[in-house]
């Protein structure tokens, strides 16, 4: 269970997958290339003024992270000040207790800035891979929910379910010095799911990947509205968004186009969806939830989100596909040093 922090205004993040990049030939790098890449990613983000990097968990080949805990524990011994999250942990395929110790020991090397963010995932893999059974996946997550809320609160824990031997009086080690683990429960729209946050009173990050910002407005209402219904707190409201910087509009479409259609078409094969098209991708720049362009036009864009949904955190997903490593660092600074102080004197002036 979280404690509510005086609000001092929204905090501006950065999340990656760790998709697997090409260098400046278009040559695919290897994994372990692409994992020390991202390590300087949050160094430059830790440098430029970013509040918090996030970074994904997948067991596929095209993303190099399988193991975001680690990754995150080697950023904490080379940042300052920057909070380190997953975006997500997939929590149904794990063991709620390994995660919050996990997640505890990276408070503990970075000084109080570990957060974790738990949720579904939007891949499927880890349930063969770990062993679970897909035709479990409701009551998988919710019992392993339950009991992480549970380790959230702090203190002996008791519980029972189905998924795992009972817990009388357990205490998970090792504590944070502040007494609680930052968390956010992900969610990607469906009003069971913003209950589910609000029931557990831990903080909901919006996953908005298509269709305008407003259209996910009544979602946030009812997270704050089912928080008092509960007899809970305030708690905060997040967005997760994909975007990428340039100095220009046009140099930032013609630099993730490519590999935003090389992402999005492999997993359309998998899903059966069609192919990504120009003109869908130019309008979801326009009018849906890509958030690309020059530092003017995405901070723009990103305070009409806060604004309309009345949010804490925004966070940007700031790989798409397989970007080469360069452009992700330009597009992190541009992020820092002129999106993230413009977004501000917007919203100072509105």
């Amino acid at each position: 269970m979280s404690t509510t922090q005086p609000r001092t205004g929204p905090q501006f993040g950065l999340d990656t997958f760790g998709d697997v990049t090409v260098d400046r030939h278009g040559v695919t790098q290897h994994p372990a290339t692409v994992i020390r890449n991202l390590v300087e990613q949050a160094v430059l983000a830790d440098r430029v003024g970013v509040d918090a990097i996030g970074i994904g968990e997948h067991h596929r080949d095209d993303f190099a992270v399988s193991a975001p805990d680690v990754v995150l524990a080697g950023v904490a011994t080379r940042t300052e000040r920057i909070l380190l999250g997953s975006a997500v942990t997939v929590l149904s395929s794990d063991d709620p207790i390994r995660v919050f110790e996990r997640y505890s020991t990276i408070d503990a090397l970075s000084h109080g800035r570990a957060e974790v963010q738990v949720g579904r995932g939007s891949f499927t893999e880890s349930f063969p891979l770990f062993g679970f059974d897909l035709r479990d996946y409701e009551v998988l997550f919710e019992e392993k929910l339950d009991l992480f809320a549970k380790l959230l609160a702090g203190g002996a824990v008791s519980w029972e379910g189905t998924t795992r031997p009972p817990l009388d009086g357990v205490t998970v080690h090792p504590a944070t010095e502040s007494g609680r683990l930052r968390a956010w429960i992900g969610v990607g729209g469906s009003p069971e799911s913003v209950v589910r946050a609000a029931r557990h009173q831990i903080p909901m990050m919006l996953a908005i990947i298509g269709g305008p910002a407003d259209r996910f407005k009544p979602f946030a209402d009812l997270y704050r509205r089912a928080l008092g219904e509960f007899g809970h707190a305030p708690q905060p409201v997040g967005v997760h968004s994909p975007g990428h910087i340039a100095e220009t509009d046009d140099q930032a479409r013609e630099e993730l186009w490519p590999h935003f259609k090389a992402n999005r078409d492999r997993i359309g094969i998998e899903r059966g969806w069609g192919e990504a098209t120009r003109d869908q991708f130019d309008h979801d720049i326009e009018h849906g939830a890509l958030y690309v362009g020059s530092p003017e036009t995405v901070a723009a864009k990103i305070a009409r989100t806060v604004t309309l949904l009345d949010l804490d955190r925004f966070d940007l997903k700031y790989a798409n596909g397989p970007m080469p490593h360069e452009q992700l660092m330009a597009s992190i600074e541009l992020y820092g040093t002129a999106v993230i102080p413009q977004v501000r004197e917007i919203l100072a002036a509105n």
